[in-house]
């Protein structure tokens, strides 16, 4: 799961309070679907003015993947 958001709006309680439910979601989602056959879950938080033509999905997640 990504989540672009504007650079100055990162640190704000409610972007980490809906940060923490989506990580957690992304968890229990992952488990899932893991003993079903699936793919692993990742979050990332991702500050909107580093996202460019040039970076992967792989590249964002690995940079900004926030749990598991």
């Amino acid at each position: 799961m990504l989540e672009p958001k504007a650079r100055n709006s990162m640190t704000d309680a409610d972007v980490l309070s809906k940060r923490d439910a989506a990580v957690a979601w992304c968890q229990h989602a992952g488990q899932h679907a893991m003993q079903n056959g699936g793919k692993p879950w990742r979050y990332a938080l991702i500050p909107h003015d580093v996202i460019a033509q040039n970076m992967t999905l792989t590249q964002l997640v690995a940079q900004f993947g926030v749990g598991g």
